[in-house]
């Protein structure tokens, strides 16, 4: 029987297993990814949770912080969605579709291309998301309680580089509303 040490979680157990089974095989590389694995599904629960208590759900959540983050007029196009969200177009068309539904989004013509569509924050959705935003933030703050700020530093960091290290880059292309 296999124990985990003080202060241990269930990857070290893992990990130690596999140290048993299969001695000649480097499983480190699981430390890590077993560990995000399972923060993911955490961050997941948390949230799914917060935006619940506004009407929202994550996806919802992220156009409607896009669209607040662009600055007034609070527009963008479909396209530029797509890209911030990285899903495809018919992921975007389908969370724009319930969003204008609930009258937080609109889509209209660009004037400044009558062929372009623009996608704009209604003030029922600007109002959703500022107040969703500070619950949100509590959240995310609530789950990084265990680290402490030079922690939470030098993880974003290393996150960061590792992202950065998978081609994972914003697109610095500017968005044409």
């Amino acid at each position: 029987m296999t124990v985990v040490p003080a202060g241990g979680d269930a990857v070290d157990l893992i990990l130690q297993q596999w140290a048993r089974e299969r001695p000649d095989l480097d499983c480190s590389p699981m430390g890590v990814i077993g560990r995000v694995s399972q923060l993911q599904r955490e961050v997941f629960l948390a949230q799914r949770a917060t935006f619940a208590r506004h009407g929202l759900d994550a996806p919802s959540f992220d156009v409607l912080a896009a669209l607040r983050r662009a600055g007034p007029p609070y527009q963008l196009t479909p396209t530029a969605l797509m890209r911030t969200a990285l899903v495809t177009s018919g992921a975007i068309t389908q969370r724009l579709d319930r969003l204008e539904e609930k009258g937080l989004i609109t889509r209209c013509r660009s004037e400044a291309d009558g062929r372009a569509v623009v996608v704009s924050l209604t003030d029922a959705g600007r109002t959703a998301l500022d107040r969703a935003l500070p619950d949100h933030l509590e959240t995310e703050r609530g789950m990084l309680a265990g680290l402490s700020a030079a922690d939470r530093e030098q993880l974003a960091g290393l996150l960061r580089r590792w992202l950065v290290s998978l081609g994972r880059v914003p697109d610095a292309t500017p968005d044409p509303t």
